[in-house]
């Protein structure tokens, strides 16, 4: 064999190869397409037509321009004044106290009316009152997940970088985009467990941070913030437990979401108690201190984020121990 036939078999190879991967891809990519096309078609009907519902293409694009903001956002603040924003925490934080007791109370009547189980509850995709009711508090729960966004923007915007961790990101982010996928399939049934308790806990934490944003004078009152953690934990637990005990009693409900529920919710276990470990633990706050009654009182402690949850959070010691900037922060 010659060296041009050498040659000529191997582009020959070559040409073989690519056309065997393309089509490889091709396939892989019509599959997808199907397999897409038929999810909406076993979705909830009901829904399809409400804002942000029909496709995850806009809930992906907020997603999308929330990263972006995370890396665009420290890098325009950097040689900026940090903005104090007291005003508009307060009002964003009682909103979102506001919101999620409508969620609690639309998801707790409209169950109890449709004589939902905690122990085992099918999805129903009628239009019966008390399920259309239910779907559309589980509806404004996305919705608050998206507003919540802006725990993150507040957090840039007042230069609180430190607060901005893995655990906020991922929270936040993962949070947005899976309850989509949760009220585009499964509007009701076991999906009000837990955005019901979730939606509980959100009206306690955003009561304390919009306290919080009052001030010293407030501040000084607020004694249970490492509280909200613990009882963000036992939410995860309590969580793992109801999904558990439905698989064992084979509750008509699509297992996997079941199993995706139960590993989700051990990430959020890691974290947060590595979390609670790092901040009350391995630094515990000193109450008694001059150093933390400063952190208390000079308006800047971690209390007065007003914002986002226990999430990513330092102590107000920690945060306070740094030295401040020179210049006062911008005002609203």
């Amino acid at each position: 064999m010659t060296q041009d036939d050498i040659e000529d078999f191997n582009r020959h190879k070559g040409n073989q190869d690519r056309a065997e991967n393309m089509e490889i891809v091709t396939h892989y990519l019509n599959d997808s397409i199907e397999f897409y096309k038929w999810s909406l078609s076993i979705a909830d009907k009901r829904v399809e037509k409400w804002p942000l519902m029909e496709s995850p293409f806009p809930t992906l694009g907020i997603s999308c321009l929330y990263l972006l903001f995370l890396w665009l956002g420290p890098r325009y603040m950097q040689h900026r004044e940090p903005f104090q924003l007291r005003k508009t925490l307060i009002v964003y934080n009682f909103s979102m106290v506001i919101l999620n007791f409508y969620i609690c109370k639309e998801l707790y009547l409209g169950s109890r009316d449709a004589g939902y189980s905690y122990r085992c509850q099918p999805v129903s995709y009628s239009e019966d009152v008390n399920e259309v009711r239910i779907a559309a508090a589980l509806w404004w729960y996305y919705i608050s997940k998206g507003v919540e966004y802006l725990d993150t923007v507040f957090f840039i915007m007042r230069k609180k970088l430190n607060q901005v961790s893995f655990l906020h990101v991922y929270h936040h982010c993962t949070m947005f985009i899976l309850w989509w996928i949760g009220i585009k399939w499964v509007a009701g049934g076991q999906s009000f467990f837990g955005a019901h308790i979730n939606a509980a806990i959100h009206v306690i934490m955003y009561l304390y941070y919009g306290l919080a944003a009052f001030g010293p004078k407030i501040q000084k009152y607020l004694w249970w913030k490492k509280y909200l953690t613990i009882i963000q934990m036992i939410q995860f637990h309590v969580t793992i437990g109801h999904a558990g005990h439905s698989l064992y009693i084979d509750c008509d409900f699509p297992q996997w979401m079941h199993w995706a529920l139960i590993g989700y919710a051990v990430t959020f276990i890691i974290l947060f108690a590595n979390f609670y470990y790092q901040t009350y633990r391995r630094h515990p706050r000193r109450e008694g201190s001059s150093k933390g009654s400063k952190a208390v009182t000079n308006g800047n402690s971690a209390a007065t984020n007003g914002v986002g949850k226990a999430v990513g959070e330092k102590q107000a010691g920690l945060e306070n121990g740094r030295t401040q900037k020179k210049g006062r922060a911008k005002r609203e």
